[in-house]
């Protein structure tokens, strides 16, 4: 990101804030997608996204690593939206894991692995993502989400025997 746009951000320039959002909302939605499944809070997550991107525009001293640290607040908006409506839960039951061959048969090869994460339950789903997406390690996801290290690296574990079940199973 132009570092000159970032400086007009952050003097409240409504318009570099336009471009702004036009060049980076197409990337965090997809991270917001990653964690979330209803597009209503998907799209509320992403204005929260925005809105702490440009309130908080001051604090980030090296705009270079602009595009990271606006992924790293998207993040942390969608766990934070997961544990607000208690839908963040950490559980093995394999039995909360429904689907049906129809819902499979219309995935594409593109988005295949991002479909089988809404199959995922949403900790086991969130989980995946730090770890195998975001490259967070075991220690921080479990300070994130206030778990043991033992349960992220179980949770991760179920995820991926979950999603190569999946794709085995459905030949994708």
């Amino acid at each position: 990101m132009e570092q000159k746009l970032l400086i007009e951000c952050q003097q409240n320039d409504r318009n570099a804030q336009r471009r702004v959002y036009e060049k980076m909302a197409g990337r965090l939605y997809s991270v917001c997608k990653r964690y979330l499944k209803n597009d209503e809070d998907i799209e509320e997550v992403l204005a929260d996204t925005f809105y702490k991107i440009f309130t908080r525009l001051n604090q980030l001293n090296n705009h270079e690593i602009f595009e990271v640290w606006a992924k790293k607040i998207a993040v942390n908006e969608c766990l934070q939206k997961l544990r607000s409506t208690k839908s963040l839960h950490i559980s093995l039951d394999e039995n909360l894991i429904e689907y049906s061959d129809s819902k499979i048969e219309n995935l594409s090869f593109e988005k295949d692995i991002l479909k089988l994460l809404n199959f995922l339950p949403e900790g086991c789903r969130a989980i995946f993502n730090l770890f195998a997406i975001e490259g967070y390690p075991h220690k921080e996801i479990a300070a994130m989400l206030s778990i043991s290290e033992g349960t992220s690296k179980s949770q991760l574990n179920f995820a991926r025997k979950k999603l190569q079940e999946l794709l085995v199973n459905h030949n994708i």
